[in-house]
């Protein structure tokens, strides 16, 4: 347990912060959603668009240091990867 006045801060700051970063992770998660849906559900218009809002939102998580920038690189590469192999299927 916190005991000086300035630990007791930075819990409060770490509290605020983990708040931020929780929400900036959940909103990155639901884009890379919409665009997994958008491939499933076959419609490749959809999943380009997704992926292209997706892959911003990513990027901007990396600048706001929720996400490390290989794993962010990682990921939309993936993501691009399934929907070209939707776009060639359908």
């Amino acid at each position: 347990m916190a005991n000086t006045a300035s630990a007791k801060k930075a819990n409060r700051v770490i509290a605020r912060r983990t708040a931020v970063n929780k929400a900036r992770r959940s909103r990155v998660r639901t884009f890379w959603k919409k665009v997994e849906e958008a491939v499933a559900a076959g419609d490749a218009k959809a999943a380009e668009t997704a992926l292209r809002q997706a892959e911003s939102e990513t990027m901007r998580a990396v600048t706001k240091g929720v996400l490390h920038k290989n794993a962010a690189s990682r990921k939309v590469s993936r993501l691009t990867q399934r929907v070209k192999k939707a776009a060639a299927g359908a």
